[in-house]
């Protein structure tokens, strides 16, 4: 099992060795993905994307870019707002910088990518967004509890508000020609992706 402390402090003992200040972004982040409303956007969806990206990580330009990338992206989560990328990629920016990390606009890019999730001309993006998706391939129990727990986020919502909403996103995914960017994760997930997010409609139907 991954643990993300020890995985933050090694990517950032690169280029960092101010002990505290290293200490001080790991806290922030713990705090903010442990918050209470949080069932989904935790810190075990940042240990099975930094699970994901390890099987990757040969064929990745920037690996290091891109667990920066993972551990920043949701660290503003909030599930009434539209802004959550660019907020988290503002701080990302700032911590990065206090840090001296050299590449921070490839991290804020990366960040503000899963916006949208389209697909990019650059292969670093590509295998994060990915990445980020990986979930949707999952075993179908797996994946059951992914959908419950984004349900829990949104508990804000009646289901006469939440079901149309998340069918008309499930039903964009499975519009798209592919789900996953690349050629590894769509060979590997593709087709599992498809049958639990059509599962998903019939249970919200």
């Amino acid at each position: 099992m991954i643990n993300p402390a020890s995985r933050f402090q090694a990517v950032v003992n690169n280029f960092s060795k101010n002990e505290q200040q290293v200490a001080a972004c790991w806290h922030e982040l713990e705090t903010a993905y442990s918050s209470p409303g949080r069932h989904y956007h935790t810190l075990r969806h940042i240990e099975q994307m930094l699970t994901a990206l390890d099987e990757v990580k040969e064929a990745c330009t920037d690996p290091e870019a891109i667990r920066l990338a993972i551990f920043y992206h949701d660290i503003v989560y909030n599930a009434q707002r539209k802004d959550n990328e660019a907020r988290s990629a503002v701080i990302a920016r700032k911590r990065l910088a206090m840090l001296g990390f050299k590449r921070i606009g490839k991290v804020v890019a990366l960040i503000l990518a899963t916006r949208k999730h389209e697909k990019s001309e650059d292969r670093d993006t590509n295998y994060l967004l990915d990445i980020d998706l990986n979930i949707l391939g999952a075993a179908w129990p797996q994946y059951l509890d992914y959908a419950q727990q984004v349900r829990e986020e949104y508990i804000i919502y009646p289901d006469e508000l939440y079901k149309p909403g998340r069918v008309q996103v499930l039903r964009h995914f499975l519009s798209a020609a592919r789900i996953f960017k690349t050629d590894y994760f769509y060979n590997k997930l593709e087709a599992r992706a498809r049958g639990n997010l059509q599962k998903e409609i019939m249970l919200l139907s």
